[in-house]
């Protein structure tokens, strides 16, 4: 079974450390990696996570060194292997047109005013990976623990095949 990654690319690391915090309780059933700009993230993202496993979740901040996190969702977009990733835009400073081209362009999956509360970047978090899992897994039974347990167990009670280990 191939690991499953969050990404979190945010270049202040106070915040990133935060955002690494409230996103531990999906540990160990997700791996959780990191980067402080859009290019460290396309490295991240193709020299240890798709050789490896696959996208799950990017959280990603607007305001990076060099390109910009829309311009990095949309890229992601555009790659059918992390395509399916749901993506989750965490900032304060994108405006309505950045806001907007990543709904059009990137798929985004939410956008998170900075600042945030922990309660709500978890919820926000724990809805798309179960979505995510739902739409690309065949064994949902791993995951009961620290998704949504009901719509994993409804999607179980649909269809058998999907608690196959």
């Amino acid at each position: 079974m191939k690991p499953i990654y969050i990404l979190n690319v945010e270049d202040e690391p106070e915040v990133l450390e935060v955002v690494l915090r409230d996103l531990r309780p999906f540990e160990p059933a997700f791996l959780l990696e990191s980067a402080s700009s859009a290019d460290e993230a396309r490295r991240v993202v193709h020299e240890v996570i798709l050789p490896r496993g696959e996208l799950g979740l990017v959280v990603c901040d607007h305001i990076l060194p060099g390109d910009d996190g829309v311009s990095f969702l949309v890229e992601l977009q555009k790659d059918p292997r992390t395509a399916p990733a749901r993506k989750v835009l965490l900032t304060a400073h994108a405006g309505l047109e950045a806001t907007v081209e990543a709904v059009n362009r990137a798929n985004l999956s939410h956008y998170i005013a900075k600042p945030w509360k922990a309660d709500e970047l978890v919820a926000v978090a724990r809805k798309q990976l179960t979505d995510y899992v739902v739409e690309t897994q065949t064994d949902l039974v791993r995951f009961l623990t620290v998704l949504d347990p009901e719509r994993l167990t409804e999607q179980i009670r649909r269809n058998p095949t999907l608690a196959d280990e």
